[in-house]
């Protein structure tokens, strides 16, 4: 059966949506992540025999007219269109979907994402040409429903759905989550055929990239973050190491022009024995004198294993710091401590791998003088780059769940993002308002980057690492607006 999948348009008049980003929205550095879990279920089902389509509209900078008129061209025949969505983009997606199904009034309109599986059946309220929304990992539960269609059978039998019905949505039985994740087809090879890797951007990595995730499920509860939480569970399932390898290899044999994998597991170094196993494949092969890469890194990464890493060719880690106050940490069941953090900097250091540091405000028990404590520990530490976000709680997180008991939070979606498409904060405290925390995150921004010492580091760093220099100036042309804005 012919399955079209979709990324939608999404105000592509002011930039490249990047709607698989932890916090969706049009970047201040130009940022577009591959929209990853849709890939993986699009190859999943090819590899299961459907034929399939796909259209990453937000990668071509396509508008609704634009991407109406390739979906047209391409989608004679598709019985089932996967749309992917997010929260400040979800009623343009489902408005983007009704007019599918205008055209192909046939076919089987299915919803994705992390904010239909947190909010499923007031996302199917807004149309009934909306079919049913796909809950949680969903790549099974596509290929499922594909094969149910296709055969003539009931979706009500279809696992992991809330069909949207005349009179009430119904959930059909849960879809267990995927174990083996070597069934999964690589993401290099879907990008390879369908892709171009030079439509995407990730301001840390050397341009172009290629992004993989090698796990699925977080064994940590911070209170945020999405995935765990609406997606994937905190049950953490692998890749084998020579999955994962092998991926490297295909990567560096059909992509020349790229030199740099970003592997986006939430906490690729969560089992250190796998992780030293990785390495010791990636060295053997030779791998790590072709391709370097980067990874989320929890803080608690001993020397041993980040030595091994960056012979293996790992470049940067990414750690989720996020605040100078123990007790933010802990309201936030972070599972860190402040004093962890200078040891895993020194460490990194020592190991030769770079440092982006996540910095966040506006976590319950937050006010003026533990923000500052927060920066004061960033300059502190002074990784090679730092990013400060205000939270953004979205649905179906704890974090989330607080902020709108307490009355905290703007309900309206597209709020989420502001007119421009670039992020926006929905969150405001009795102690702090939303503004104060925008304004504490530009002047840290601002302090952190236009520090003399900073930028003889970055000139440093430049000189002996072209490529950086590159991907630097890249996000700089970016971001200097913002860097020198009087705001």
């Amino acid at each position: 059966m012919k399955i079209y999948f979709i990324n939608p348009p999404f105000k592509a008049e002011y930039g490249k949506f990047s709607r698989e980003s932890r916090s969706p929205a049009i970047t201040k550095s130009g940022a577009l992540y591959y929209p990853l879990w849709l890939m993986y279920a699009a190859a999943y089902c090819e590899k299961a025999g459907h034929e399939i389509r796909f259209l990453d509209a937000p990668a071509k900078q396509l508008n609704e007219e634009q991407s109406l008129t390739a979906i047209m061209q391409e989608g004679g025949g598709a019985k089932l269109f996967v749309y992917d969505t997010s929260t400040p983009s979800i009623k343009s997606d489902v408005a983007f979907a009704v007019a599918v199904k205008e055209r192909f009034p046939d076919s089987f309109a299915l919803l994705v994402g992390t904010h239909p599986t947190a909010c499923a059946e007031e996302t199917l309220s807004y149309s009934p040409h909306i079919d049913a929304i796909a809950l949680g990992e969903y790549d099974a539960t596509v290929l499922e429903l594909a094969n149910t269609l296709e055969h003539g059978g009931n979706i009500a039998d279809v696992r992991g759905l809330c069909i949207n019905g005349v009179k009430e949505c119904v959930r059909t039985a849960p879809m267990p989550a995927m174990r083996n994740l070597d069934e999964l087809p690589f993401a290099a090879e879907f990008i390879h055929k369908y892709l171009d890797p030079r439509d995407y951007f990730f301001a840390a990595a050397t341009y172009p990239s290629i992004q993989i995730f090698t796990t699925r499920g977080c064994p940590f509860r911070c209170n945020f973050c999405v995935y765990p939480q609406t997606m994937h569970g905190h049950a953490f399932r692998t890749r084998s190491a020579e999955s994962i390898v092998a991926e490297f290899e295909y990567i560096a044999k059909n992509f020349p022009d790229v030199h740099e994998v970003v592997i986006e597991d939430d906490t690729f170094t969560a089992n250190k024995k796998r992780v030293m196993e990785i390495c010791a494949l990636l060295v053997e092969r030779g791998l790590n004198k072709r391709l370097r890469w980067l990874c989320n890194a929890r803080v608690n990464l001993d020397l041993e294993t980040m030595q091994a890493m960056k012979k293996a060719g790992c470049r940067l880690i990414i750690p989720g710091i996020e605040s100078g106050s123990q007790e933010i940490l802990d309201n936030i069941n972070k599972g860190t401590k402040v004093e962890q953090f200078q040891e895993y900097v020194d460490n990194a250091k020592k190991a030769g791998l770079l440092i982006h540091a996540c910095y966040m405000v506006g976590n319950r028990g937050e006010t003026k003088e533990t923000m500052l404590q927060t920066l004061e520990l960033a300059l502190r530490l002074n990784t090679d780059t730092a990013q400060f976000f205000p939270l953004i709680p979205y649905p179906g997180t704890e974090a989330y769940d607080w902020a709108r008991s307490n009355g905290y939070i703007e309900l309206d979606y597209a709020k989420y993002c502001l007119p421009d498409g670039t992020h926006n904060t929905v969150l405001s405290m009795p102690e702090l308002s939303a503004q104060e925390m925008v304004d504490f995150c530009n002047m840290a921004r601002k302090k952190y980057y236009l520090r003399p010492r900073y930028i003889l580091h970055r000139l440093r760093v430049g000189l002996s690492d072209p490529s950086d220099f590159k991907r630097s100036l890249k996000a700089f042309g970016k971001l200097k607006h913002f860097l020198f804005s009087k705001k």
